[in-house]
């Protein structure tokens, strides 16, 4: 008689706002008699995460008693995050002081760090754990970010942690407008990621812009003038 093996099937249930999945899982027993074989099945739910809208993130809150963990660096965080949300961030300042840290740490401050205000991170090892010491596995969820792939991270080790109901901003706070959410921070919520020198990349190219067209103009209508401030210009 062949040997039965292992078997699974999942079947969806849909609703208006989450998904789950019933799980069906065919195994053999451990037990058996003379010329058969005991099939036991197992039955679990497993919950997919939940990506929503602005707008159906702020039904989640209001009506349904979310809670919103903010996921992003401290930088980010202090610069704007909606009010009573809580804190813990999926990485954390890398301070590290081996040879290769401060070498990949010099590299992107003098990169990431000093064009767009980036801070130099590693994973946050007590991410779940800190999670879970405040809230329980039932624990209704709303987990968001800046841009909404550190959300969709950290809504995944919840979700493999046994947490039940999470659900992310799908764009994450960048696409918030101003006034959606009561915020606190010294800028708009989907501003909160802008930093270093492209927040002053505009005024810097209308500046310039300024320059070269005042110095066509002054060649154009002055080119005898122009002609010898070139001649009086060092030359290598």
């Amino acid at each position: 008689m062949g040997r039965i093996g292992p078997c699974c099937s999942t079947l969806p249930s849909r609703s208006n706002l989450r998904t789950s999945w019933l799980t069906l899982r065919t195994v053999p027993h451990r037990r058996t008699y003379p010329g058969k074989q005991v099939l036991q099945r197992k039955v679990g739910i497993k919950a997919e995460i939940n990506f929503v809208n602005v707008e159906e993130a702020k039904k989640l809150i209001a009506v349904d008693g979310y809670a919103i963990i903010d996921v992003r660096d401290k930088s980010q965080f202090n610069r704007a995050h909606i009010k009573s949300c809580y804190h813990v961030p999926l990485f954390i300042e890398n301070q590290d002081n081996d040879l290769g840290t401060i070498i990949k740490r010099t590299v992107h401050n003098n990169f990431s760090g000093l064009f767009f205000g980036l801070p130099f991170t590693k994973p946050n090892p007590e991410f779940v754990q800190s999670v879970k010491a405040q809230f329980s596995p039932q624990s209704k969820l709303l987990i968001v970010c800046q841009e909404g792939l550190r959300s969709t991270a950290a809504a995944d080790k919840l979700e493999k942690a046994g947490f039940e109901n999470i659900a992310c901003i799908t764009s994450g706070l960048q696409s918030v407008k101003p006034g959606t959410f009561d915020s606190v921070g010294s800028t708009e919520l989907q501003d909160a990621g802008k930093a270093g020198l492209v927040t002053i990349q505009g005024k810097i190219s209308a500046v310039l812009g300024t320059v070269l067209i005042c110095a066509y103009l002054f060649i154009t209508f002055f080119p005898e003038q122009a002609e010898k401030l070139l001649q009086m210009a060092p030359t290598s």
